[in-house]
């Protein structure tokens, strides 16, 4: 292939441009924000699990409390009606008063057994309580976070774009003034071997870093300054410069 030698310089030039293009994409997909919002998401997952399951916990709680204390104003209403029974003086008989004595006594002992069940539910009630509270307020912290980060993941990934979309428009431009069978190549090779072209400087190929040997400076030497050359090692295209030691 033939080409004009500043044609193949601009190679070089088309070569750096995609190498900012590659390293902004880089920084794109590895942004610490996304690692960030990554955990915060998990973590916040969790969370609100374990909040639905603290707030589940509670709900039942509060209505085995409530069966609870029914069950106490049931034992309590029924103890108050035999006890009024009991003042009014309308049983008479030794053996039905003696039964409701030991009848209210009972009732009694029943509604002090409930009471204890009611205070023992009210304390685990208490902590469950507290517990969806402390989840609730790390759900929300988690969610904040994690708000934060997106915020700063997108505010990067414009500044990313931005420079990505300018330094596009150089490329499109450098690109512009290729002969399109040498873009083609270049695309081609850029597509293997990430990068297309490289300088040859000092003897040395600056893509694969090999140094030529004397046998191949020479060959290089002796072909003609159009010659689209490549390296022998890394098959990319070979640019001469004047820093190259011929």
């Amino acid at each position: 292939m033939k080409a004009a030698p500043e044609a193949q310089k601009r190679l070089l030039d088309l070569a750096e441009l995609d190498s900012v293009i590659d390293r902004l994409a880089h920084r794109r997909r590895t942004l610490p924000e996304l690692a960030e919002i990554d955990e915060q998401s998990k973590r916040l997952a969790r969370l609100v699990t374990q909040v639905i399951e603290a707030e589940t916990e509670a709900g039942d709680l509060a209505r085995e409390q409530t069966k609870a204390e029914n069950d106490v104003d049931a034992v309590r209403t029924r103890a108050d009606r035999d006890q009024k029974r009991l003042d009014s003086g309308a049983v008479t008989s030794p053996r039905d008063l003696a039964g409701l004595q030991s009848e209210i006594a009972s009732l009694q002992k029943r509604q002090g057994d409930l009471e204890e069940v009611v205070l023992e539910i009210m304390e685990r009630r208490e902590a469950a309580d507290s517990k969806v509270t402390d989840l609730v307020a790390q759900r929300d912290e988690v969610a904040a976070t994690r708000a934060a980060a997106e915020d700063r993941r997108d505010a990067a990934l414009t500044e990313i774009d931005k420079e990505a979309g300018e330094v596009r428009g150089r490329r499109a431009a450098v690109a512009g003034e290729i002969p399109a069978d040498l873009l083609k190549l270049y695309d081609k090779l850029k597509e293997q071997y990430v990068v297309g072209a490289a300088m040859l400087h000092g003897g040395r190929c600056q893509g694969c870093k090999v140094a030529l040997s004397i046998a191949e400076m020479n060959s290089i030497k002796a072909a003609p300054h159009d010659e689209v050359l490549r390296c022998e090692e890394c098959r990319r295209i070979l640019v001469r410069t004047p820093e190259s030691g011929l």
